[in-house]
């Protein structure tokens, strides 16, 4: 809901909250929201548990665009150096270590173990380990005991002389007045809390995220300082920001709900169209760029034309242009003018001459089958992340450019299963249930006592995955079928019949029925090209197996990093349909 108001520069609309005085304009660049949403969905699998706080924490905003902002923030990061430079210039250390290690040791004295336990704690009091002292006293029976209460007290004595020996080699004290050990410990906190506080201002400095700054500890410092004013000014830049970012939610496509947020489909075309825009310009930087157009007799009119030749098309004929041609002509031509008087005059004459043909391009029609590992492996270094970035990339991609051509997506763990693009943001890699280091298992899915749900989820079951892509792409009415295979290793699950093989370290059994697979697919002219991705356990078979594998289906192997797998295999796409069409 908004209300017109007026402004020095013409009419503007004053949202609840939002002040454009204070806030960045409305004719800057917003910020990017969605984006924002659908990277801790990506992490995450959904939105649940983002709340509105944290997605204003989540995005970036220009902090010099908002009036107020940067001097608050100045004035605060000035009161807490120049405290903190005020406490050192203040005190000593030396003294407050000296008493802290003398409570330690009067404290040691007091303590009257067992016989057999004197020679452990003498040695814990020696060597000054907190670990030592804790399982001391877990050996003695009655924790109520004096021994027990003893050696607490022995136990925070020796973590306030590590605190305060940290603090002095932490901070470069000049004072001359002495501390206690309570004082010091106290001072060391103080210390450390206006440390996190000023990397918490600097952050916010370019971000504008004030929700990551503690302003509640701010606060009372500020209130001794006189800075109370700044402080309350945050809290309402704070507020506003968050009923701006709220406003810029809704806008942007994300639905908030009980459950907490959701991707519209107006956010995914958002989020699609950036990923798309940053993936080409990289390709285009690379000297990839756009496909270049195939132009013959295709059906996609593009916007260059042609005079008319024997044989075109009369189907793609530019009309407007035609007629344009003609009457320039016949404006020219006396015997065209002589018809015209003998026809009554007013008519346009079309020769052949006239005519203008608009040039087309072959969309020839490729299916394609992308197969996802969501394995357990695919957790670590966020695997599973890039791969569905790449995933929606490439969906966006060929619903602008090839809208032509068949994508499918299959998930693949121990089983394979297909999936819609609107799901892949929530697909996330299996927890690993097994970590034996020897795994055996077969499994009937014929039993009807068998679910799916009973077994282990986190294999990689590459065979399962290729059939289901194979009678997929078998379906469609185009000889260009390929299936591009993402994972970061070998297989460790396959199907016999009904039976299912969970076999760990990989098995030749698993590959051999992996392999059949692929050959089935290269009869049926499938290409597979593999994108291999780095593994902390990534040995040379992982590669050997890989390219075998392509070479039976005349594919490829690509070895590239998580992060740049969806510039890879979009550059890929790109690059073969130029191949095998151009």
């Amino acid at each position: 809901m908004t209300t017109p108001r007026r402004h020095d520069r013409g009419l503007v609309h004053a949202y609840l909250g939002y002040d454009p005085k204070n806030f960045p304009s409305p004719t800057a660049p917003p910020p990017d929201v969605a984006g924002a949403a659908f990277d801790y969905a990506m992490h995450f699998g959904d939105l649940d548990g983002l709340t509105e706080e944290q997605l204003a924490n989540a995005i970036r905003i220009d902090a010099s665009q908002i009036q107020g902002l940067g001097p608050s923030l100045n004035a605060l990061i000035a009161m807490l150096e120049e405290r903190k430079a005020r406490l050192l210039a203040t005190y000593e250390t030396d003294a407050a270590r000296q008493a802290a290690e003398k409570a330690y040791q009067e404290q040691a004295a007091t303590i009257e173990p067992k016989k057999e336990q004197r020679d452990m704690l003498a040695k814990a009091v020696r060597e000054q380990q907190v670990r030592d002292l804790e399982r001391l006293w877990y050996m003695q029976k009655n924790e109520h005991s004096p021994v027990s209460r003893g050696l607490i007290k022995l136990i925070e004595r020796l973590g306030e002389k590590y605190q305060i020996e940290q603090m002095s080699g932490e901070y470069a004290f000049t004072g001359r007045e002495p501390l206690t050990p309570d004082e010091a410990v106290e001072l060391y906190e103080e210390l450390k809390t206006i440390d996190k506080l000023l990397e918490q201002l600097r952050a916010a400095m370019k971000t504008a995220q004030l929700a990551i700054i503690d302003l509640d500890e701010l606060s009372e410092m500020a209130d001794e300082e006189g800075l109370g004013e700044q402080i309350q000014n945050l809290n309402q830049i704070q507020q506003q920001l968050e009923e701006f970012v709220r406003q810029e939610a809704e806008r942007q496509g994300l639905e908030k709900t009980k459950d907490g947020y959701r991707l519209s489909p107006k956010a995914f075309a958002l989020v699609r169209g950036k990923l798309l825009r940053e993936i080409f310009a990289d390709l285009q930087a690379a000297r990839s760029g756009r496909h270049d157009p195939i132009t013959g007799e295709g059906p996609v009119e593009t916007t260059k034309t042609k005079g008319y030749e024997y044989g075109d098309s009369v189907s793609n004929l530019d009309v407007g242009a035609s007629f344009v041609n003609a009457a320039i002509r016949g404006s020219r031509d006396e015997e065209t003018e002589r018809r015209r008087d003998e026809v009554g005059g007013g008519g346009i004459t079309l020769t052949p001459d006239d005519l203008v043909i608009h040039k087309t391009r072959n969309t020839p029609k490729c299916a394609t089958a992308i197969l996802m590992d969501m394995s357990g492996s695919m957790r670590h270094g966020g695997q599973y992340v890039h791969v569905k970035r790449m995933a929606l990339a490439l969906d966006a991609l060929i619903r602008q450019e090839y809208p032509g051509d068949h994508l499918s997506f299959v998930e693949m763990f121990s089983f394979a299963k297909l999936k819609r693009s609107s799901e892949i943001v929530g697909l996330m890699p299996k927890p690993v249930s097994i970590h034996n280091p020897v795994v055996r298992l077969k499994a009937d899915m014929s039993d009807p006592t068998v679910t799916e749900s009973r077994i282990p989820q986190h294999f990689t079951n590459i065979q399962h995955a290729l059939s289901l892509a194979r009678r997929v792409l078998s379906a469609q009415d185009t000889p260009n079928r390929q299936i591009t295979l993402i994972t970061d290793g070998l297989p460790t699950a396959h199907f016999e019949g009904p039976e299912l093989y969970l076999l760990y370290p990989p098995d030749p059994r698993t590959e051999e029925a992996t392999m059949r697979e692929a050959f089935a697919c290269a009869r049926e002219g499938i290409t597979i090209n593999i994108f291999l991705l780095p593994s902390w356990s990534q040995t040379s078979e992982d590669v050997a197996f890989a390219q075998r594998m392509a070479q039976a289906t005349s594919g490829r192997v690509f070895f590239t990093g998580g992060k740049d797998l969806d510039r890879f295999v979009l550059w890929d796409y790109v690059s073969m349909r130029r191949k095998v069409f151009g």
